[in-house]
């Protein structure tokens, strides 16, 4: 099947011109997890040619509710590696590179930023996404960021801002506080959110909720793939959207 035959319905919707634009791109997208992973399979599905994926962790059994590339058979398995095996699927021509590492301030010369002209967001840790942020915006390609997506239940109040005008969002005012003493971005760009805020109170489940992730969350919190995938495919129109118009 060709370029042309799988993405039919899209170049109905978008033109030729816009087509080949999209395939054209290169992407870098930080975690594949419950926002990352519906972000990479969208931006695909979109007809993206170049992706590359970043995380360390593999698939834990607390990662099925919400997590494309989780499965019962996935378990323990590299998340970019059974990403890549998917996306591939869908697109076989597709150019997929995994770089199954944490991004942080001693790795972020490694990832080479400068080479993409799209970088995409959607890590946890405080820290790591901070600095992400920040030297991502001193690149030529455009960002776009994920905030806080856990202790939501409805996608209607997902939202799209500029990071300083994020409202409601501990993680972005967390972010914020740490960029005003520290370094800021360059320039601006555009985040998904929610303002919905809603209590942990299954209290119980904590036991299994452990996702031995690369880093540990100060707190473990509820999460739902109706919000998760709506917060990684927003980001992918973004991308997509972002394309189409230049």
């Amino acid at each position: 099947m060709s370029y042309n035959e799988l993405f039919a319905r899209t170049e109905l919707l978008i033109g030729s011109a816009a087509m080949q634009r999209i395939a054209s791109k290169k992407v870098i997208l930080f975690g594949v997890g419950g926002v990352g992973s519906w972000c990479a399979e969208a931006l695909i599905r979109s007809g993206i040619m170049h992706l590359t994926i970043v995380d360390s962790d593999r698939v834990a059994t607390a990662n099925i509710n919400r997590q494309l590339p989780a499965t019962t058979k996935t378990v323990g398995e590299l998340k970019v590696e059974v990403m890549k095996k998917r996306l591939q699927e869908i697109n076989p021509e597709a150019e997929i590179t995994t770089l199954p590492m944490i991004y942080s301030a001693e790795t972020s010369m490694s990832f080479h930023l400068g080479q993409y002209d799209y970088i995409i967001d959607a890590i946890d840790s405080l820290s790591h996404k901070a600095d992400l942020l920040v030297t991502a915006s001193r690149t030529g390609a455009t960002l776009f960021s994920s905030m806080g997506a856990a202790l939501k239940m409805d996608p209607q109040q997902i939202r799209v801002a500029e990071f300083w005008k994020v409202r409601g969002c501990k993680l972005a005012s967390a972010l914020r506080q740490r960029m005003k003493k520290n370094a800021k971005p360059e320039k601006p760009f555009l985040c998904v959110y929610s303002e919905e805020l809603l209590p942990n109170i299954g209290q119980e489940a904590l036991p299994d909720a452990n996702e031995h992730g690369s880093f540990r969350k100060a707190q473990t919190n509820g999460t739902m793939v109706q919000v998760t995938a709506i917060f990684g495919f927003t980001l992918s129109g973004l991308v997509i959207q972002d394309i189409v118009r230049h």
